[in-house]
C-alpha cells in the first residue's frame, strides 16, 4: 500500500479506542463509524439486543427486552426468503427441493404460534417469494413465477406456476433472483455480476481488471419488468440501475414510495493484491452498502468499492488503485449507510403494521444478515437481524442489533460451524417479524409485549 493510502489507514484506526477497536474486528455494532459518519444513537436503542440476556438454547437465538421469540417451525428446509399471508400462512422458498417440493407452506392452525400444518410444492427452488393482489411469486436461478393463492381451507396453490419472466443468463455464482414490486406495477429482479471484481483471471492474485467490464452487459444490475404481464423474457426488461455486484436484499418503501436495498460487497483484498492490503483490513473492507434505488444510477461495481473507514468511494485495486485513491466524484452513488465488511445482507424489511412493534418500528428497516465466510484468520461475523430507524426516506439515526446468538458460538472460524444464519424476513398481519434460517431451516416468530 502506497504511503498515503498506509497513513489514512492507520489515521482513522488509531482514532478508536482499545474497546472499539475490538468491537470493530470482532464485527459488533460500531456506531457512527460504521455508518461512516455520524448519527446520534436515538430511537434504535429500544431494538438493541443487551449483551447481559443469555441466549434461550431451546430458542436458538435472542431480541430486545420486552419483545419475545418462539420457534415457529423446525427443520422446514434450507430457507431463502419468506412471505406471509394476510391470513397468517407462511411461504417459505428453498435453496433446495424438500420432500419433493421447492416452497414450503406454513399454517398455525390452534393459534399458538408455531405451525401445525407443513406443505411442500413446487418443481423449482430459489430464493425471491413475496406475495402481491392474489398470487404468490416465487423465483429460481433463471425464473419469476408466480402461483394463484388457494381458497377456502387449502393451504398449497391448486394450479400454476405461471411463468412471468424466464431466459435469465446462466451464472455460475451470484444466481439467485431476488426481488420486489412497487406500487405501480413494476417487478425488480436482481441480475447478481457471476465474479467477484471483473478480473481478466477471476479471483486471481495480481489479475487487472477487464475495462470495460463485459458483465455489465446483462449482469450487475437490476432489470424492471411488468408484474401482471405472463410470458416475459429477460430481453423484454429495462435495466433500472448498474454496478451492482449482488443484491439479494431488496424492498419497496411503501411509506416513501421507492425502492432500497443493501448490496454485497466484493471479497479478498488481501489476497489478491497483499501488497496493498492487510488480512485486518481485507477482514473489514468493503463495506456493505445500503442504498435507495435511483433509475439509471451506476453504483460502482466493479471499478470502486466503499472503504466505510475513510467514508468515501476509492477504486478497486484491478483498476488502478492502491487503497486510497478515491472514485471520480459524482460519477457513483454513495450509499445512505455502511455496514462492516462481509457481513452479507440477505434480506430487507420494511416494518409497516400500525399494531405489533413499538412505534418507532414504523418504517424502519430490518436487514438480515448471513454472516461472512473470508475474515480469516480473524473470526467470522455479522451473523444478525438489524434495525435500521427511518424518517424521510433516509437512515434517522444509528442502526442497532435486533437478534443475534444464531452462530451458537461467540467465535465462530469458520462459516460452516454456524448453528444457524438467518437469511429471509417478513411481516405478519399482526405485526409479527418472522426470521428464516439457512442451516436447519427453523423459522422463528418474533412478537412485542406490549
Amino acid at each position: 500500500m502506497s504511503g498515503g493510502a498506509q497513513a489514512k489507514h492507520c489515521m482513522a484506526w488509531q482514532g478508536l479506542d482499545r474497546a472499539r477497536r475490538s468491537a470493530l474486528w470482532a464485527g459488533v455494532v460500531l456506531g457512527p463509524l460504521a455508518l461512516g459518519g455520524g448519527a446520534a444513537f436515538g430511537q434504535a436503542g429500544q431494538f438493541e439486543v443487551s449483551e447481559g440476556t443469555p441466549v434461550d438454547e431451546e430458542v436458538g437465538i435472542r431480541v430486545p427486552e420486552g419483545f419475545d421469540v418462539k420457534v415457529f417451525a423446525e427443520d422446514v428446509g434450507r430457507a431463502r426468503h419468506i412471505a406471509v399471508r394476510d391470513n397468517g400462512d407462511v411461504y417459505v422458498a428453498l435453496r433446495q427441493p424438500n420432500q419433493g417440493g421447492g416452497v414450503a407452506a406454513l399454517r398455525d392452525e390452534d393459534g399458538d404460534g408455531a405451525a401445525d400444518r407443513v406443505e411442500y410444492f413446487g418443481d423449482h427452488s430459489g430464493t425471491g417469494l413475496a406475495i402481491r393482489d392474489g398470487f404468490l411469486y416465487a423465483s429460481s436461478d433463471r425464473a419469476i413465477f408466480r402461483y394463484p393463492l388457494p381458497e377456502g381451507d387449502e393451504l398449497v396453490p391448486q394450479s400454476g406456476p405461471e411463468s412471468v419472466v424466464e431466459g435469465f443468463p446462466e451464472q455460475r455464482s451470484h444466481a439467485s433472483k431476488a426481488f420486489t414490486f412497487d406500487d405501480a406495477g413494476n417487478l425488480y429482479v436482481n441480475v447478481g455480476a457471476p465474479s467477484n471484481a471483473c478480473q481478466e483471471e477471476d479471483r486471481t492474485q495480481g489479475s487487472l481488471g477487464q475495462e470495460p467490464c463485459p458483465l455489465l452487459e446483462s449482469h450487475a444490475g437490476v432489470w424492471r419488468f411488468d408484474a401482471d404481464k405472463t410470458d416475459q423474457s429477460f430481453a423484454d426488461g429495462e435495466r433500472f440501475v448498474t454496478g451492482t455486484r449482488n443484491i439479494v436484499a431488496l424492498d419497496w418503501h411503501p411509506l416513501t414510495g421507492e425502492v432500497y436495498f443493501a448490496m454485497h460487497g466484493r471479497d479478498q483484498l488481501h489476497d489478491l493484491f497483499p501488497d496493498l492490503y492487510t488480512v485486518e483490513q481485507s477482514a473489514e473492507l468493503p463495506g456493505e452498502e445500503f442504498h435507495r434505488m435511483r433509475e439509471g444510477a451506476n453504483y460502482g461495481w466493479p471499478y470502486t468499492y466503499w472503504d466505510h473507514l475513510a467514508g468515501e468511494r476509492v477504486v478497486g485495486p484491478e483498476y488502478g488503485g492502491d487503497g486510497a485513491t478515491p472514485a471520480e466524484e459524482g460519477a457513483y452513488e454513495a450509499p445512505l449507510l455502511a455496514f462492516p465488511g462481509h457481513w452479507a445482507p440477505n434480506d430487507l424489511l420494511f416494518y409497516t403494521a400500525e399494531d405489533g412493534f413499538p412505534e418507532p418500528a414504523r418504517g424502519g428497516a430490518f436487514i438480515a444478515f448471513h454472516g461472512s465466510w473470508n475474515r480469516a484468520p480473524l473470526p467470522q461475523s455479522g451473523y444478525h437481524v438489524v434495525f435500521v430507524p427511518f424518517e424521510d426516506g433516509a437512515p434517522a439515526g444509528d442502526w442497532a442489533v435486533f437478534a443475534d446468538g444464531f452462530p451458537g458460538a461467540e467465535v465462530l472460524a469458520d462459516s460452516d460451524d454456524a448453528r444457524f444464519r438467518a437469511m429471509g424476513l417478513a411481516q405478519g398481519p399482526d405485526g409479527a417479524l418472522y426470521i428464516a434460517d439457512s442451516v436447519r431451516g427453523r423459522i422463528w416468530r418474533v412478537t412485542h409485549g406490549g
